[in-house]
């Protein structure tokens, strides 16, 4: 039993930590329109682990639109480049809470499937969704469901997929379908509530490669560091100049001049017991003046000043 256990703990030591084997990728967002950005990162053994995954994140995070923070967008890996994951898009959905604050009673809704081809042969299913300020007939959803078709299959039918996606997401779709349903009832709101793509078409090869764009973004990262180390160079020097400029100042103050020569000397020597005898006689009231100038046999005609003027003579 004892040889048994010793063998299952060196077993276990034998095992290659999965975690470890695991490397980091970063994840980017497909060339048009967002220039290979950085939405996230992801951990795989291999890049065959990390092919086919999905990643969501909102608009928000994507564009910087912060009126866009309900729209989740979706990604799917579809290959590797090094530590680089790139992906494409297949599609956004809105959050359910977003979508029920705008559903209450007495309000009528009108939703649809959609699915259309776009002109570069990409297969995308839309979901539009109104909501309307009052009841409505069945009738009239029909028709709304109708005009609301009949607008994206000819929009799609007329743009590419890139197109479709810049329509979807900056509200120019949902304004279309407004304006056609408005006639028959004026609509409270209009989403696209949900877009899917089904099957890829022409993938569109304009705009920088991923090695001009990697360059690019060290290069910005150089120029940012270049520019933080000149702040800081500059902060520290100015904090020199400031410890060398008070040291300096502190010596002065704390130096008295010294007399250049000896006759100097003896003339500071010499002024200094006139100039305390003026302030003693200048705490002196006016009849105390006039008595030492009787004792001394003066004047005591005139002002204070000419009194002390007199005595200090």
């Amino acid at each position: 039993m004892a040889s048994k256990g010793v063998a299952q703990r060196a077993a276990a030591r034998k095992q290659r930590d999965k975690w470890k084997a695991k490397r980091w990728y970063t994840i980017r967002a497909p060339r048009q329109p967002w220039q290979f950005k950085v939405i996230g990162e992801t951990l795989g053994e291999s890049s065959k682990h990390i092919i086919g995954r999905i990643y969501e994140l909102t608009q928000n995070e994507v564009d910087g639109d912060f009126s866009k923070m309900h729209v989740k967008l979706r990604f799917r890996v579809t290959g590797t480049v090094g530590d680089d994951a790139m992906t494409e898009y297949i599609g956004h959905s809105l959050q359910s809470d977003h979508v029920r604050r705008q559903i209450r009673r007495y309000r009528g809704k009108v939703d649809d499937t959609v699915d259309c081809v776009t002109d570069d042969g990409y297969f995308v299913r839309i979901k539009p969704l109104i909501i309307t300020g009052g009841r409505v007939k069945s009738s009239q959803k029909n028709e709304m469901r109708r005009l609301t078709k009949e607008t994206i299959l000819q929009f799609a039918a007329r743009s590419t997929w890139i197109e479709l996606q810049k329509a979807m997401m900056s509200d120019e779709m949902e304004v279309m379908v407004q304006a056609v349903v408005r006639d028959i009832q004026p609509p409270r709101a209009v989403m696209i509530r949900k877009s899917q793509l089904i099957q890829s078409g022409v993938v569109a090869d304009d705009g920088l490669t991923l090695e001009e764009i990697v360059q690019e973004e060290s290069r910005a990262a150089a120029e940012l560091k270049a520019k933080k180390d000149a702040i800081i160079e500059a902060a520290e020097a100015g904090e020199d100049d400031d410890g060398e400029d008070s040291e300096e100042t502190s010596d002065d103050s704390e130096s008295e001049p010294e007399p250049a020569t000896e006759e100097a000397a003896e003339a500071e020597a010499e002024e200094a017991p006139a100039e305390a005898a003026d302030e003693d006689l200048s705490s002196l009231t006016v009849s105390a003046l006039k008595e030492k100038l009787k004792a001394a046999g003066l004047p005591v005609s005139g002002k204070k000043a000419d009194l002390i003027a007199r005595l200090s003579e």
